[in-house]
């Protein structure tokens, strides 16, 4: 599928969601596909989903995940999109021309995902909130576009990890408004989600699978 491009006046903290060099250096390697693998078999033992679905991943990089996602969940139809154009044409040259004729690529924001009100079965996204300084919107976005029973597959990481000492001199983060545990469950519950599965590092991170509910 061709690329594409969806522009909205843009906030300047938005800009904020790119992702640096050295992310970049930590997100676009083999490990972290590797990684990704293990995430998505495990998602996937905890929600069974049908095949043939419409499925987004929000902030998708380079595009190892939408492979894997496409493998695993054999959608109808897999959107792929990222804030970042140069990361949508990595994801271009990563993905094989099988893969992307059943991926459409395209660059947008999560605050204003390019859909109608209940459209979607799926959203996965991995490590996109804690680099969203309002956070809560793109929630309440994601859950906009998903219908009732739409499961949201998510990996987040949490400010201790990546706010530390080291981290917060070499990773580009918003630095208020963050989220822990308690924070990140709240917000699922206030943006109608209800988390059916987690696996959980304390300080760390958390995988979840998480339904809406209305």
């Amino acid at each position: 599928m061709e690329l594409q491009w969806f522009t909205w006046e843009s906030k300047r903290e938005d800009r904020k969601m790119k992702l640096n060099w050295a992310e970049r250096l930590v997100v676009n390697n083999p490990g972290r596909a590797f990684e990704q693998g293990f995430e998505i078999r495990w998602m996937k033992r905890a929600m069974h989903l049908q095949e043939g679905l419409t499925i987004l991943e929000v902030g998708c990089g380079r595009g190892a995940g939408a492979g894997l996602i496409l493998k695993e969940f054999r959608p109808a139809v897999l959107h792929a999109m990222d804030l970042d154009f140069a990361m949508i044409r990595k994801a271009h040259r990563y993905l094989s021309p099988e893969q992307k004729e059943r991926i459409s690529l395209y660059a947008a924001d999560a605050l204003h995902l390019p859909y109608k009100d209940s459209t979607l079965d799926a959203v996965f996204g991995f490590g996109v909130l804690h680099h969203v300084p309002d956070w809560q919107s793109a929630l309440s976005e994601i859950s906009r576009v998903l219908k009732p029973g739409g499961v949201y597959f998510v990996e987040e990481l949490y400010p201790t990890l990546y706010q530390n000492f080291i981290t917060r001199h070499i990773l580009l983060h918003p630095s208020e408004n963050r989220f822990d545990s308690r924070d990140l469950k709240e917000a699922l519950g206030a943006s109608h989600f209800s988390i059916h599965d987690t696996l959980e590092v304390k300080m760390v991170g958390i995988l979840g699978v998480c339904i809406k509910t209305h």
